[in-house]
């Protein structure tokens, strides 16, 4: 499968390349990376629509000044083009995520490997690090964990490298499937159950943790698969919206007995952590 590479010149870059970013996730663009120019965007080719993207409010009032290029990336393109850009992510002196190429850390508790190969979840996405940041607080240990939007399996990898007893990890797109094992061979973890396929591919049991990183439009729509899917006093991690979503999603996970107990910010990204009332 081959990607969109969307090239977004944008002035003055702040505050509109975080808002192009935000809503350009809403029509399903997967990844996101700083140019010098203001932003690159990924989406997979079948699912580019370049007139949706002229659409997009930011573009479409003229608020400011954009000019769109792109450009269609062949599949054995993407590692050259994601190697000569990748560096490496430190979490809170807790979390050093790397590339296969990269040298190891041993300052730190959880040195994680990934190979994107075309999937989204490297951390450097705001939305990856602010949940990373959530599950430090968590107690994984024993638990049953199921990771929506998996990508390259990152979050999957930390929670077991946290404890986690089980692990399920569900995405939609073909190149996340077949790429998350890998992931975990050079992490040297086991393979979990990995699912391709949506909220209606979960198993028929309950988690005690739920992490979904995947844009605020299909959260707010599985919400309550999620909350159904969740143990008494299960919690759900859930990122990939803006600061001024969150009053839309609290009310939403609050008709479906989810409470609001934390969360986590980022160049107005966010991050939210529910919990399941006993019921």
């Amino acid at each position: 499968m081959n990607y969109i590479e969307l090239h977004c010149k944008v002035f003055p870059a702040e505050p509109a390349s975080d808002i192009l970013t935000a809503q350009l996730a809403e029509i399903g663009y997967e990844s996101f990376a700083e140019s010098d120019t203001g932003l690159l965007a990924y989406i997979p080719a079948d699912s580019f629509d370049f007139e949706a993207v002229k659409q997009l409010p930011l573009i479409r009032d003229g608020l400011f000044d954009v000019t769109l290029e792109y450009e269609e990336i062949e599949e054995e393109n993407w590692n050259r083009l994601w190697e000569s850009n990748y560096d490496p992510v430190l979490i809170d002196e807790l979390c050093y995520i790397r590339a296969p190429f990269h040298s190891a850390r041993n300052d730190v508790q959880y040195d994680i490997i990934i190979e994107p190969r075309m999937s989204f979840g490297t951390a450097h996405h705001e939305t990856t690090e602010l949940v990373i940041r959530l599950m430090f607080e968590e107690d994984f240990k024993g638990k049953q964990v199921l990771d929506m939007g998996s990508g390259t399996g990152i979050l999957s990898i930390l929670a077991s490298k946290m404890g986690a007893k089980k692990i399920t990890a569900i995405d939609v797109d073909q190149w996340a499937h077949e790429n998350a094992p890998g992931n975990f061979r050079h992490n040297a973890l086991q393979i979990p159950e990995i699912i391709l396929g949506d909220v209606s591919a979960i198993p028929n049991h309950e988690f005690d943790m739920i992490l979904a990183n995947i844009n605020r439009n299909v959260l707010i729509s599985d919400l309550e698969a999620y909350a159904g899917h969740l143990d008494n006093n299960g919690r759900l991690l859930m990122s990939g919206f803006y600061e001024h979503d969150i009053e839309l999603v609290k009310q939403e996970a609050a008709r479906h007995g989810l409470a609001l107990i934390n969360n986590n910010q980022k160049n107005d990204w966010v991050a939210l952590t529910f919990e399941k009332a006993r019921q």
